[in-house]
């Protein structure tokens, strides 16, 4: 019998009304499943924009974030708040007993703790002030190695795969060769399905933020689990 069959689970909340975001990042995070648990369950939150890109959008996804968290902390072990922006991840850490991660910052913190300076791909110019801060924030300005947009949206990424893979191919040969990054990271939960690929191509460690913080989760909570 599954250990944590009946435990509550990890909720990984998208904060973007895009279905087809959730979807891709459920099934990255199969890796993370076993059949002793914990459960992670993916759900999306209907009142979000399409992709959260602007700090307007953020600030108007961060009162259906906690409403959201409030009514499902009794089955939750712990919430992934599932946006590159961390939107309202401080709020959230109020609105609930539980533990609360955000992508960015743990998959900031795992890059710096494991792979040396780090580079971001993100999707706009205008998320890069944004990421500064967090980084900032966290006090790791020193191992970041640079942030480079892709120029393209959160739904987007998904239109083209093709020539959404060449542009991630371009930005990350930009941040390895010419800002010395040792690792990318995935500055969209929109990028998720291309980490494996493109950290081959690349031949750099590539972070899925999403994975990073499931991780980070299971292990504060669930910490006899072995990933």
């Amino acid at each position: 019998m599954s250990t944590h069959a009946a435990a509550p689970a990890i909720v990984v909340v998208n904060p973007n009304s895009t279905r087809t975001v959730t979807d891709a990042m459920d099934r990255a995070l199969d890796g993370l499943r076993r059949p002793e648990g914990p459960a992670i369950r993916c759900v999306t939150l209907a009142e979000g924009p399409p992709g959260i890109e602007t700090d307007e959008h953020i600030r108007e996804v961060v009162a259906p974030l906690i409403r959201l968290v409030e009514r499902m902390s009794g089955e939750a072990a712990a919430f992934v708040d599932a946006c590159f922006s961390d939107p309202g991840l401080s709020e959230l850490r109020r609105a609930t007993d539980r533990p609360v991660f955000g992508i960015a910052e743990s998959a900031y913190r795992r890059a710096a703790a494991n792979h040396g300076r780090f580079g971001v791909i993100s999707i706009l110019e205008a998320s890069l002030a944004r990421h500064r801060r967090t980084i900032e924030v966290l006090g790791l300005g020193g191992s970041l190695a640079g942030d480079r947009p892709v120029g393209l949206g959160v739904t987007a990424l998904g239109t083209d795969a093709e020539a959404t893979f060449a542009r991630l191919v371009q930005v990350g040969e930009q941040l390895r060769d010419a800002d010395g990054a040792d690792t990318i990271i995935l500055g969209c939960t929109g990028m998720t399905s291309y980490k494996n690929q493109l950290q081959t191509v690349l031949g750099v460690p590539v972070v899925d933020p999403v994975h990073a913080a499931v991780e980070a989760a299971i292990a504060a909570v669930y910490p006899e689990v072995k990933s």
